[in-house]
Parts: structure tokens; C-alpha cells; sequence
């Protein structure tokens, strides 16, 4: 299969665009700079801007799939500037994708990233893939999101949109800015501790996009999440456990406030999603488990 790849020079790509040349798909990676994939022969590498009209779209349409990972990080304070930012990196991207989709001339994969903040705060109630949208900024951004993606179907394109849980993996992504404060012992609860905590292992996101891109039975929403659900508080037990440290100094909700603004919601919100649709389409997960799936991410890479 050729595949043509959007944002996947960050955390989530440089894991799957590799595995997937492994597995025989020629992949062409989309972008700005230079590449940071190392030589190989299934691997291409074509300069362009994803959120502008350019050469790089009639490349997309003449590939089998497209995988779009783009999105501007959240984890940060958000003005109005850095939503817009968030917004448009991940809806405008998926419209110049979509743009190219429509002169294609055969049916092609769009696997569309989005996340888990689609739910916004659900609480305790259990999450499957069909469960509605939340409220707030992330839902409403994962929701115009999603909109933009599944706007491809009306061109008889199958969509895949992967709702992604929180990344787990060595090298960076979230773990990247916790690991130092946990191996100094500070780490704990963040809030009450009481929300669930969504989480995948960066393997298995991997793995999950080559299955959906495989099956051609697979469409629309899949949550991308463990199947083991943990809280907040559960996690940072773990992780603590996984690098030999204590974990007792909490982070109460009004320090995130303080620090982080609205952006602290992230953190804060529960959602306790459920893989239901991988689990019966016959995906088995490296890391089902949280314990495994730490002890792998806190190595040094």
C-alpha cells in the first residue's frame, strides 16, 4: 500500500512511519523541514506546507491511504492566539486534505488523528466510540475536527477517525514533561486524582493504524485508548512504581488553574473511554496493561 503521510515528523510518527515501511507500505511523509526519519528505501520525504494549497496535494490523491497526525500542541497556557492555533493546525490541515481527496480518481483511507477531548468531562460514565460529544474548547475543536475528516466520505473515501487517549511511549509525549518531576520524587495526583485517565502506549497506536488501514471494514470513529481504564490517581501511582519513586505530593486543581488558566480543564476532565470497537474487530494490544506499558516508556531511548 502506498500511504501518504500529514504531521508525522512528531511523537506519534516517527513510531508508525517507520513500522509501516517494516511492513512493506511505501510511505511519503509530508514536510517543512528536513526529515527526521533515517534512510530507508520504502521512506520519501516531499517539502510542503499541509494548511496551503500546493504540489503536495495531487501527491496525496495519488496514494492508496492518507494519514493525517497534524495538530499543534495543547499543553500549554491558551490565549486566544494559541487556540486559534490549536483550531486551525488540526481543522484547516484535514481541509487541505480533504481539498486533494476530492480529485482523487479511485476511493482511498483517510485516517484523520483526534482525540479523546472530543468527550470533554464525562465523569464516571463509560465512553464507548459512538458516545456523544462533550463540551468545551478541546471537545468543541475535536468536533469541527472530526466534521472536516468525515466530510471526505461524500467523495466515497473510507474515513478512520482515531480518537487518541493519552500517548505512553519512550522519547517524549506526555511522558516527556512528567518523568523529570517523578524521578525527583515530586510527582503525584493532579486534582482529586478521581478522573480517568485515558492512555495508550505509543506501540499500540502504531499498530492500530496499520490494523484500520488493513481492514477494510473499519470506518468512522474507533477510541484508541487501553484496555485497562485507571484514574489520574492510579497513574501516578504507576508511574512512580515503574521508576522506583514515591508519588506524594499532589497538585491541587486551583495550582493548575493558577498556572495553566483554562488550559488546566485537560488535566482535569474525567473520561473512562472504552476500545470497544478495536476489541471486537480482533485488534490485540502490546501493552493492554498499564504496568508493561510504563516499564517500556520510562526506558531512555
Amino acid at each position: 500500500m502506498r500511504i501518504f503521510a500529514v504531521g508525522a515528523t512528531g511523537f506519534v510518527g516517527r513510531t508508525l512511519v517507520p513500522m509501516l515501511a517494516e511492513a512493506g507500505h511505501e510511505v511519503t511523509v509530508l514536510v517543512r523541514k528536513a526529515t527526521p526519519f533515517a534512510p530507508h528505501p520504502r521512506i520519501q520525504a516531499m517539502p510542503g506546507d499541509p494548511m496551503a494549497p500546493g504540489p503536495w496535494q495531487a501527491a496525496a490523491a495519488s496514494h492508496d491511504a492518507v494519514v493525517n497526525l497534524a495538530g499543534a500542541p495543547i499543553a500549554t497556557r491558551w490565549d486566544s492566539a494559541t487556540k486559534e492555533r490549536i483550531r486551525l493546525s488540526r481543522v484547516r490541515t484535514t481541509e487541505m486534505v480533504v481539498e486533494a481527496l476530492r480529485t482523487a480518481s479511485s476511493p482511498k483511507a483517510f485516517i484523520c488523528a483526534n482525540a479523546v477531548g472530543y468527550f470533554g468531562d464525562q465523569g464516571d460514565t463509560p465512553l464507548g466510540d459512538d458516545a456523544p460529544a462533550g463540551t468545551g474548547f478541546l471537545a468543541e475543536v475535536a468536533q469541527a475536527w472530526q466534521e472536516a475528516a468525515l466530510s471526505a466520505q461524500a467523495c466515497g473515501h473510507r474515513v478512520i477517525i482515531p480518537r487518541f487517549g493519552v500517548v505512553l511511549g519512550p522519547g517524549g509525549g506526555a511522558l516527556g514533561a512528567m518523568l523529570p518531576v517523578f524521578r525527583l520524587g515530586l510527582g503525584g495526583r493532579i486534582g482529586s486524582g478521581r478522573q480517568w485517565f485515558p492512555w495508550i502506549h505509543i506501540e499500540d497506536v502504531a499498530h492500530g493504524i496499520r490494523f484500520v488501514l488493513e481492514h477494510d471494514a473499519l470506518s468512522g470513529p474507533i477510541n484508541f485508548v487501553a484496555p485497562e481504564t485507571v484514574t489520574n490517581a492510579e497513574f501516578t501511582r504507576a508511574l512512580a512504581a515503574a521508576l522506583g519513586r514515591p508519588a506524594v505530593i499532589p497538585v491541587p486543581a486551583w495550582v493548575l488553574r493558577l498556572v495553566l488558566g483554562e488550559a488546566a480543564s485537560m488535566l482535569l476532565m474525567s473520561q473512562r473511554c472504552e476500545p470497544r470497537r478495536l476489541k471486537e474487530a480482533g485488534f490485540e494490544f502490546t501493552f493492554p496493561d498499564l504496568a508493561s506499558a510504563l516499564r517500556h516508556a520510562v526506558r531512555t531511548p
